[in-house]
């Protein structure tokens, strides 16, 4: 059997190496149209703002790895038709030019996503730039370390954009962020965004919500960034208005896609097409509690979609348990993590919630370092299981976020995970620890 694999990040070596770990004699081929394959791109703010000082510890495996295990790794070469009825990809050697076909006997598609760039006047200018790729980090990195650096522009408020106003204020630049809605991090409620959103402004983060770019002024280097609302200077921009699933090369093949462009799978990682696999950031992923599929561009998701796709090209029928969406984010001294339903997601399903959100210490303040912590817990009314849960503090909010993904995973309730023997310990948390508080507040 030949496996060829588009894409060669997360998913797409997760699904590549399972494969070659369970059936060793197949023949597997990625082709990348990047540099590098197998990396951490959530790492890549840390790389900017020096906290990691080598980009290579972003690397999980390199190439000659891959090629020691037998998988043909194949960069700077994209895949740009697939020819279902035929079981042909036809493939441009970046380097080259050169167009060529290869044949498979199944696939496998983890191309990720494409950054949402609209054609903003100026945008071609010099100075403004992603942060998306590894080989979009190195340039940044580069770029940010000059001194003449210093009024850094962030266009969106979403992870990326938070995660690298937070390094560009590491390196002690200027900050501003340009947020169309009227409020950061929209996957989480409001009464964690409010505290958020004032800790940036209390560090010197300029932030500028309801507001909307509409271009970019300056000669060759973009000098001001110009919106709806006012003009501002840059000596840099990061765009970091989202991202799309990098699908349309798949138009006419049969493979069904959502409205935004992403692969339909079945939990077990088929498409709509006999013997082509999807995972990753291209693709819909199940989600545990809304029991139907969604679009959550995540690692963790690629990662375990693509390990279980490689056991299916194998023979085996495994499905994926579900997601729930577990994310977690640093804002200078503040940890934000959540998991599950947000109250906006159980009110667009109509499900009867109950909420509480209560203030709460990461541990007996007879210690020395007690931070406060707030956690807000959506439920269901009748039953009080868990269905949702977020967390914003100073330390320890994101490992109780990680206590309630379980919970919910086992469909426990409020009362049950309230009553759960945790370690108590002074400097770790109390004898009813901000989990346990947290779910004893839901009546």
């Amino acid at each position: 059997m030949k496996l060829i694999v588009i894409g060669g990040v997360a998913a797409g070596m997760s699904a590549a190496s399972k494969l070659k770990r369970v059936k060793p004699d197949t023949n597997v081929v990625v082709y990348e149209k990047g540099d590098y394959v197998s990396y951490g791109a959530c790492g890549l703010p840390y790389y900017v703002s020096g906290e990691n000082d080598d980009y290579k510890k972003l690397i999980a495996r390199t190439v000659d790895q891959f090629e020691e295990m037998g998988i043909d790794v194949k960069t700077k070469h994209e895949v740009v038709k697939v020819a279902q009825d035929r079981k042909q990809v036809m493939i441009r050697n970046l380097d080259t030019g050169q167009l060529f076909v290869d044949d498979y006997d199944k696939l496998m598609i983890a191309t990720g996503t494409e950054a949402i760039v609209p054609p903003f006047d100026g945008v071609e200018l010099d100075g403004i730039h992603l942060l998306k790729t590894l080989e979009d980090g190195l340039f940044l990195k580069e770029k940010v370390d000059a001194s003449a650096i210093k009024n850094v522009v962030i266009v969106g408020g979403g992870y990326i954009g938070i995660e690298v106003a937070e390094a560009m204020h590491t390196l002690g630049k200027n900050v501003r962020i340009v947020e169309q809605a009227d409020t950061i991090l929209t996957p989480f409620d409001t009464e964690l965004t409010s505290m958020a959103i004032d800790h940036l402004k209390e560090n010197g983060v300029q932030l500028h919500l309801n507001e909307s770019v509409k271009g970019f002024n300056g000669t060759n280097h973009v000098e001001e960034v110009v919106t709806d609302k006012g003009t501002y200077e840059a000596d840099l921009v990061i765009m970091a208005l989202g991202v799309k699933p990098a699908t349309k090369f798949l138009e006419g093949t049969g493979i069904q896609l959502a409205d935004n462009g992403a692969i339909v799978i079945d939990r077990e990682m088929r498409t709509t097409v006999t013997d082509i696999y999807a995972a990753g950031d291209c693709a819909q992923v199940y989600h545990f509690v809304k029991e139907e599929n969604d679009y959550i561009p995540l690692g963790t998701n690629a990662n375990k979609c693509g390990r279980i796709a490689g056991e299916n090209i194998a023979g085996a029928h495994k499905k994926y348990i579900g997601t729930l969406g577990s994310a977690a984010v640093k804002i200078i001294d503040l940890e934000l993590a959540r998991t599950g339903l947000s109250e906006r997601d159980a009110k667009d399903l109509a499900i009867d919630y109950t909420t509480e959100t209560v203030k709460a210490a990461n541990h007996p303040g007879y210690y020395p370092g007690q931070k406060p912590l707030w956690i807000k817990l959506i439920c269901e009314k009748g039953t009080k299981r868990i269905l949702g849960a977020q967390a914003i503090g100073e330390s320890g909010a994101v490992l109780r976020i990680d206590m309630f993904a379980i919970a919910i995973q086992n469909k426990m309730s409020a009362a049950e995970l309230g009553m759960t023997d945790l370690c108590y310990a002074p400097p770790f948390a109390g004898v009813w620890d901000a989990v346990h508080i947290a779910s004893n507040a839901i009546k």
